[in-house]
C-alpha cells in the first residue's frame, strides 16, 4: 500500500528527529598591494558586519517558521563577526503538502511550519595570504532543527545571500522518533543528496561533488562556480590596467587557490 507524504510520518509524539545544515562559503580576491588587502578587509566587514548577518539568519528563521527568542550578536577586532538566534516553536498557521517534498524551498516567501529546541548561527572568517596576493573571506551557517521540516528549505536562500565562488554543504540526520505503531523512524523524508534541494540555474552554474552516507543520512556536497572572469577578482580596477603576463599570473594564483579550497589540499605549482 502506498501512503502519502502525510501519512508516512505520522507520529506518536513530537517529531525528534535533529537535522542539520552546514553552509561554508568562499568568496576569493586578489589583492596586491597591503593597501588593497586592507580595503578588501574593510569592505568584507561592512558588507558582512553582524547587523547584516542578523538580517540573513532573522530571515532563514522566518523561511523555517521558527519563533526567535534571542539574538547575540558580535563584530569582532581586527576583522569578522558572529550571530548565534535561539529559536522555538513557531506558530503552525497552515502546514503547506509541498513542504513535504524535496524542492528547493522558497526564496522570498515564507514557509511556517513547528519547530523546537533549534539554533541558526554564522561565523566569518577573512583573512589574506602575506605572500601571495590572495584574500579570501569565508562564511560558516549552522541550521539546527527538530521537527518535521528540513533546514535545507533555506538552502537556496542562503545561496543567493552571498556571492560565492566556492560552497561546501553539509546536511545529517540524527536519532530517532517513532510512527503510531512505535516503529522507529531514523528520517522522515526521501533525500538522496543536498543537490535536490539547489535549484537548477545554481546547479548548472556549479561543478558539483558529492560525497554521501546514505545509511548513515549524512550528505555532503561541494560547489566550485565553473565561470571565470578575472574582472571579478580584482579589487579596485579591472584587468585592461593588467598586462597579458600579468593577466595570466594572477587568474593562475586565483585558479589554484580556488581548487585548492574545493579539494580541500594544497596543489604543487
Amino acid at each position: 500500500m502506498t501512503l502519502t507524504p502525510e501519512q508516512r510520518i505520522e507520529l506518536h509524539e513530537f517529531n525528534n528527529l535533529t537535522k542539520s545544515l552546514s553552509f561554508n562559503m568562499y568568496d576569493i580576491c586578489y589583492t596586491k598591494t597591503k593597501e588593497e588587502r586592507q580595503a578588501y578587509i574593510e569592505y568584507i566587514d561592512e558588507q558582512y558586519n553582524s547587523d547584516r548577518l542578523t538580517q540573513i539568519l532573522m530571515a532563514v528563521s522566518d523561511i523555517i517558521g521558527a519563533h526567535v527568542l534571542n539574538v547575540a550578536k558580535q563584530d569582532y577586532v581586527p576583522q569578522g563577526a558572529s550571530v548565534t538566534v535561539l529559536v522555538s516553536e513557531g506558530p503552525v498557521v497552515e502546514v503547506p503538502t509541498e513542504s513535504f517534498e524535496e524542492s528547493p524551498g522558497p526564496l522570498p516567501d515564507n514557509v511556517v511550519l513547528q519547530l523546537d529546541k533549534s539554533h541558526i548561527t554564522v561565523h566569518t572568517y577573512p583573512e589574506y595570504h602575506p605572500n601571495e596576493g590572495i584574500s579570501t573571506f569565508r562564511a560558516d551557517i549552522d541550521v539546527s532543527t527538530c521537527g518535521e521540516i528540513s533546514p535545507l528549505k533555506a538552502l537556496n536562500y542562503l545561496i543567493h545571500s552571498f556571492d560565492t565562488d566556492i560552497m561546501t554543504i553539509d546536511y545529517r540526520v540524527r536519532g530517532f522518533t517513532r510512527d503510531i505503531n512505535g516503529q522507529k523512524l531514523f528520517i522522515d523524508h526521501e533525500i538522496s543528496s543536498i543537490q535536490n534541494y539547489i535549484p537548477d540555474e545554481v546547479i548548472d552554474a556549479y561543478q558539483m561533488i558529492d560525497v554521501n552516507v546514505y545509511q548513515e543520512h549524512i550528505f555532503h556536497t561541494k560547489c566550485k562556480l565553473k565561470k571565470f572572469d578575472l574582472n571579478n577578482y580584482l579589487f579596485g580596477y579591472t584587468k585592461d590596467k593588467l598586462s597579458l603576463e600579468e593577466q595570466t599570473e594572477i587568474t593562475d594564483r586565483l585558479k589554484t587557490e580556488m581548487d585548492e579550497i574545493f579539494y580541500g589540499r594544497n596543489i604543487s605549482s
